[in-house]
């Protein structure tokens, strides 16, 4: 990446609950190589430690750290911040960042970040969502998930789960676990992993927009429903035949007037008829959508379309009519 302002600034939200551990496995993957030049933006009743990493104060709010990274506190509105810091960048008030961590509280929700950054319409354009990357407590997790509805927003809306203090958890309460985020995120579920083996290179990989569809399974098969939260659903629609550009773009616009704020994650990926042998990836986040972005090949020799929808208070029945109605247009 050059100094091109135009170009996008890729940018990972780290969250997890409470005592998750984001400090402890954000300290070692800053202290990596493929860190150098990373803004680590932390909320100002944030966890995050990172005193005996910090060399030297940097001009205002932001300090530099031994890797060669920025750290600075969000003091109010994000998009204060966010817009700020790109002024200082571009101005060369500060050192030159090539990406984003920014690190959220324990009781946050995923959600309103995604949603103040997509729906900015210059933020939009300056950053590109890396992933929504999620610690899980292996010791604690499942107790938390069952009494907290934000741990269960984090999970949900991520793109990859990490867990963590795993060796305090015994193979039963892992298990039982592996069952519970299953049931709530089955696209990260299926490529779960500890934090502690996670590279920073693997860390900064783009999920939630990925260029490439060869190691990571970001959708899930599966055709269940399921309740969380009382009226949270996550669910999979399906086709084998090809679906029309045109049809596509029907269903995203009546997605967004009719049913925008109660989705909280859509993510697809389609075979087009004017390109089967390249896959389409969409995505959604409330009312904001993204267009159809054509990825070099499939990741696998399943090519059906298919979307994962996180929604609540609307159901696989809901919209299952306008799937039908896009299907019938696909031709």
């Amino acid at each position: 990446m050059d100094n091109d302002p135009l170009t996008p600034i890729p940018l990972v939200i780290l969250t997890g609950y409470l005592g998750a551990g984001k400090t402890t496995h954000l300290n070692r993957w800053l202290k990596a190589p493929e860190a150098a030049d990373t803004l680590v933006i932390v909320n100002e009743y944030g966890e995050v430690g990172l005193d005996h990493l910090l060399i030297e104060d940097a001009p205002g709010d932001v300090v530099l750290l031994a890797a060669g990274c920025l750290c600075c506190t969000v003091r109010g509105d994000l998009v204060a911040t966010l817009e700020d810091l790109l002024r200082r960048r571009d101005n060369g008030r500060i050192r030159f960042f090539r990406r984003v961590i920014l690190e959220t509280t324990g009781l946050a929700d995923p959600l309103p970040i995604l949603h103040a950054v997509l729906q900015h319409p210059y933020l939009a354009k300056r950053f590109a969502i890396a992933s929504v990357t999620t610690l899980v407590d292996a010791a604690n997790g499942t107790a938390t998930l069952a009494q907290h509805g934000e741990a269960r927003r984090q999970v949900m809306l991520a793109d990859r789960l990490l867990l963590t203090k795993t060796d305090l958890a015994s193979p039963e309460a892992r298990d039982e676990l592996h069952r519970r985020l299953e049931s709530l995120n089955p696209a990260a579920s299926a490529d779960l992993i500890e934090a502690s083996s996670l590279s920073a290179a693997k860390f900064f990989e783009p999920l939630f927009s990925p260029s490439d569809q060869t190691s990571t399974p970001w959708l899930a098969d599966t055709t269940a429903s399921h309740l969380e939260a009382g009226d949270i659903f996550t669910f999979t629609l399906s086709a084998d035949a090809a679906i029309s550009p045109d049809a596509v773009a029907v269903f995203q616009e009546a997605m967004r007037l009719m049913h925008g704020p109660r989705i909280l994650r859509l993510k697809g990926l389609l075979r087009l008829t004017d390109d089967p042998d390249r896959p389409a990836a969409i995505h959604q986040v409330q009312s904001v959508t993204s267009p159809a972005l054509r990825l070099p090949r499939w990741p696998s020799r399943d090519r059906r379309s298919r979307i994962v929808v996180i929604a609540q208070g609307l159901s696989r029945e809901a919209l299952q009519p306008f799937w039908n109605a896009l299907l019938k247009q696909g031709g």
